[in-house]
Parts: C-alpha cells; structure tokens; sequence
C-alpha cells in the first residue's frame, strides 16, 4: 500500500491531526523513522481541516494551542480562525519532513492482533500492513453524529452536519435550522444570521456563554515574538498558568463558580432585553458542567428579529416542515445539525481486534479505560493519543497530546531495551486501579455534580472523557512508562498475569495522580 511498496513498519500512526503529526515529530526526534501515517481523506489537518464553517475558530489562546517544539510567533489574533491553524499543521508537516511518511486516502478499515508474529495487522483502503506498534490518533472529534430523527430521510431540503459544511450551497435568502447550541453552533449562528431569511435555533440546553477576549495581534508583538523568544515563551507560560489557578474550582470546589455566572449572566442580559428570552437563554446548571462558550456574537445573533429560538428538541420533520417536543413548528429549506462527534463510541474502537479476540469496543462497552489514557488491556503494543480521560475543560488540549507524546517515547524506548520483538500490554489490574482513581476523583468535579447531561458522559452516565487534575499532574503521570504496570511478551512466550515485569530504569508511579 505504501508509495515505496513497503509492507511492514516499526510504527503505524492513524490520523493526521495534531496528535498524529505531533507523534510522527516525537517519533523522527527520538531517531525512529521506520513509521508511516494513515490519513483517511486527502491532507492533513484532522479536525482543523474537517471543520470549514463559517466563523469556525478555537476557543484556546493560539499561543497555547500549538506545539511547544514549533512555535508560532505569526498568530495574527488571540484566538485565531481555522484557515490559520490548518497552515499552521501543513507548515508542521513540512518542516519536521512528515510529507514522505503520509499515506492519504487510507482509511484503516480493519485491525487485528497476530499474537504469533506479535504485530498488528492492519487493513486499510489503499492496501495491507504490519507494524510492531499502532498509535491511534483519530481524536474524538473526527466522526460527527446526526441524530435519528424521524421523518430525516424525506426531508425535501438541504441536509448536512457542521463539520461536513457544504460550501457549494448557497444559504442566501433560505430559511434555515441550525439544530444544536454548542461549541460550532455558536460560531456559526452569528456567522450565517445576516445572510438567512429566517433562522430557526433548536435549543435543548442553553450553554454558559463567556466573552471572547479576541483582537488583532499587532505586527510589533509578532515582531517582538520573532526577535526575542524569550517573549513568546513568556506568552505561553502566561497563558498556561491562569488556566492551570482555574482547575481546583472546576475539579474540587464547584461552589466557588458563582462569580463566573453571575459574569455569564451580565453578558448575556447586555444583549438581550426580552425578560422572556433571557430566561430560556439562561442555563438551570452549575457553569462548567457543559463546555463553557467564548462569543461577543452570539447573544446579540440571537436578538435579531429574523432569528428564532425553539427552547426545546427536534421531535419530528413532516417534509419540510421541523417539529419541536413542545409542539411549535418551523418550515425551512436547510437543516444543520451542530450535535457533536461520537465521543465516547468512537468509531475506531469497532474495528481494532485485540489479543483476546475481542474488539476495542466490545471491551469498552462498560465504558471506555485506558491506563493513564493511552494502553488498554488485552492491545498490545497499541496507543491512544487523546484516549479516555484526558480531555480537558478548560486549557489547551495540545499540552495533554504533549505528555502523551513523552510517555509513547518512553514507549518505544522501553521495547528497544527489552529486545527485538517485544511487545508490553497493560495489565488488566493496572488499567482498573488507574480508572478507579480517576473515577474516585471525578465525584466532586463540576461535570459530576453540576446537574447536566454533557457529551463527557457516557451511555452509563460515567465520565469517560474529561481529566480530573491539572495538565502538570497529567504530564508528571506521563512522563515514563512503569513497566510494573506492563507484561511483557516475547515470541511464543507469555508471562503470567500475576509475574511480575523486572524494571528497567526510573517510573512514574499510578499515586501520583491519587493526591
């Protein structure tokens, strides 16, 4: 499958988004260039190329939310716009010499533990292969969800989700829905509105909405950023520190998020004068259970007479006709659905076969775990970057993909000692005591105990996605790999559960994250 007809690899990284091209950049710097990277579309990006709406754009500081080994000292705003982080990943993929390893157009299709030959087997849409290690990058925001909804597939209209924007329709002059009021709604309500007849918002649950502290950042800083780093590194320390102060009343004190409402509220009752539309706009929930929102348009979108707000799901649609729980119908020529990915079921998980025969997905169907979010029991030599538990509230998801990065280098430098075809598969005791920390810590954190039903959540109401500490507590955890933590398999040779694994060289032990 691969342009150079190469059959196996040390390394098969899955997705080209930042985790992969960060993985593939920690894989070339620790000398290991026998690698390839899956990319089922046709250039990199991941979500950031995915996700073309209008107005779409981070809610995470640029200086933050970029690699600390390739900065950026040209951001041209705080919180810059989705063109410009898509070429800040090509510019990735270019100067770290990525473009040789990239395989696009190969969806991995299928992948199956070879226990004799102890490698993966990995079937994709351009081809077979092998590799001795899998690191799985496609990142829970990569596969969207439209809800069933009845009467969907006779609606005469315009149908798409936000992150498969179709650019060749045109939305001038049409009456449109946007269903959903999240994080891409936000983004593209105020974006559309001036151009629509009429927009119809379907609304579940009002989100907190916070104001977006965004403006042009000057050519002299972005000289200054260039000439002394020392500047830009400064920027991002900054950056990193108020949100690291900002956890403890997210993670142990909820209660003291009173102040932060009563910010949100005085927000949106600037922009909106109706009594009756401030209260179906205000949350019943403690502010940070949902993902709190960062927008100066939204609110005043919202106000504008050709917009309407349905406090209440999508029912049914009668041909063009959209129903409501409470009954109100809207008649519209488009519908958009901003209702986010398949987060916990991610979809790669139905299709890796692990050492038991099983699927990733059969062994999550309680729920997903990953030992300190990356190796699940029973997948040997197989890595999560941006697994279970290691999402983030309120900072730069790139510093979480980071540490993860430190502990797949360890990774690998831990099978180079331990010899020519080996591979480690976490412990299913280790993987419990990990969640079971995790899952201990959890109850106190606002997601828990905010009275909301959030995407963190799983089928069975455990929060499987969210990291319950600060980025330096995660990155202490990550920083090695605790081969105690491990068994060890050789050829034809597999260790007892209850053998332990001798240990080779200094580790980062599981209490440190039980604090």
């Amino acid at each position: 499958m691969a342009d150079d007809g190469q059959r196996h690899v040390r390394v098969a990284v899955i997705g080209s988004g930042f985790g992969g091209l960060g993985a593939a950049v920690r894989l070339r710097r620790a000398g290991i260039t026998d690698f390839v990277i899956l990319e089922r579309a046709d250039a990199v990006g991941g979500t950031w190329r995915d996700n073309s709406y209008p107005g779409c754009a981070c809610d995470v500081p640029s200086h933050l939310y970029s690699f600390s080994f390739a900065p950026n000292p040209q951001w041209p705003r705080n919180f810059s716009g989705q063109p410009h982080i898509r070429a800040y990943l090509e510019r990735v993929t270019d100067t770290f010499g990525l473009r040789p390893h990239l395989r696009f157009n190969s969806e991995v299709r299928a992948m199956r533990w070879n226990g004799e030959e102890l490698r993966w087997e990995i079937d994709t849409a351009a081809g077979s292969l092998t590799a001795d290690v899998v690191v799985s990058a496609t990142g829970p925001l990569s596969d969207p969800q439209i809800p069933d909804i009845p009467g969907l597939a006779d609606f005469p209209g315009k149908v798409f989700h936000s992150a498969r924007w179709d650019h060749d329709y045109d939305l001038r002059g049409k009456r449109v829905a946007m269903v959903g009021t999240g994080a891409s709604a936000i983004q593209i309500v105020p974006a559309i509105q001036p151009e629509v007849e009429r927009l119809t918002v379907f609304q579940r649950t009002p989100p907190w909405v916070m104001p977006r502290a965004d403006r042009r950042i000057t050519g002299a800083e972005r000289w200054l950023h260039t000439k002394v780093p020392a500047t830009r590194q400064l920027r991002r320390q900054l950056l990193w520190g108020i949100r690291e102060l900002q956890v403890g009343a997210f993670t142990k004190r909820p209660g003291e998020l009173g102040l932060i409402e009563s910010l949100a509220t005085s927000h949106m009752r600037k922009a909106i004068k109706d009594p009756a539309l401030q209260a179906r706009l205000t949350p019943d929930y403690r502010i940070g259970c949902k993902r709190i929102l960062l927008s100066n348009a939204w609110y005043p979108a919202l106000a504008r007479p050709n917009v309407d707000v349905v406090t209440s799901g999508l029912r049914e649609i009668r041909g063009n006709v959209l129903v409501a729980t409470d009954g109100s119908e809207a008649e519209v020529d488009a519908v958009i659905f901003g209702t986010g990915f398949h987060v916990t079921d991610m979809p790669i998980a139905q299709r890796v076969t692990g050492a038991r025969g099983t699927t990733l997905a059969e062994e999550w169907k309680d729920g997903m775990a990953a030992l300190r979010g990356s190796s699940a029991a029973g997948f040997p030599n197989f890595l999560t970057i941006i697994g279970p538990n290691t999402g983030l509230g309120n900072s730069s998801m790139i510093l979480m993909i980071e540490a993860q990065l430190n502990y797949l280098v360890d990774f690998m430098r831990q099978l180079d000692v331990l010899g020519d075809r080996i591979a480690l598969d976490a412990r299913q005791s280790a993987v419990d005591g990990w969640t079971r920390t995790i899952q201990e810590r959890m109850q106190r954190t606002v997601w828990n105990t905010g009275g909301c039903d959030s995407w963190y959540l799983d089928a069975g109401g455990r929060n499987t996605t969210a990291w319950p500490g600060t980025t330096s507590e995660f990155r202490r955890a990550t920083r090695q790999v605790d081969l105690a933590e491990y068994r060890v398999i050789r050829p034809a040779q597999r260790q007892p559960d209850d053998q332990p694994t001798p240990a080779v060289g200094g580790r980062a032990t599981a209490e440190e994250v039980a604090a």
